[in-house]
């Protein structure tokens, strides 16, 4: 399916221990609620916050390959959320860099909306991201 100009990604990242095995899920819509893509991928041992800024960089990197322009990130990461728009700073030295790469793939977009939602609305992304760590 053709990538449209603006799209909904919702992400999740999953580990079982905080180190532990890790895995991503993402999920891209399109605006009419139909899937242009998903991914469901494990990242090795790593911690909970590691595989939710991993996956979101995953999402923009496909969004950026695809020509999206636009897109709203939902996530029920309220960390993640919360450090995307500035209102918390990023302390933790292994997320500094993950942070920076998506500050730096956001750069590519003319419209960025990142927004928490509650865990039953990510269920996709959740889904696929124990998908994942069930590889294991």
């Amino acid at each position: 399916m053709k990538f449209p100009k603006e799209v909904e990604i919702y992400t999740d990242g999953a580990s079982r221990g905080n180190p532990g095995p890790a895995s991503i899920g993402v999920v891209i819509k399109d605006l009419e609620g139909r899937v242009v893509a998903e991914l469901s991928e494990r990242l090795g041992s790593q911690t909970n916050n590691f595989a939710e800024y991993t996956a979101v960089i995953h999402a923009l990197e496909i969004c950026q390959k695809n020509g999206v322009e636009r897109f709203t990130l939902k996530t029920d990461s309220q960390l993640l959320v919360r450090q995307m728009t500035g209102e918390y700073k990023v302390r933790a030295e292994v997320i500094i860099p993950l942070h920076k790469r998506v500050r730096e793939l956001m750069a590519h977009f003319s419209g960025v909306k990142f927004l928490h939602i509650p865990r039953e609305e990510n269920e996709r992304a959740d889904e696929l991201a124990n998908q994942a760590l069930d590889r294991f």
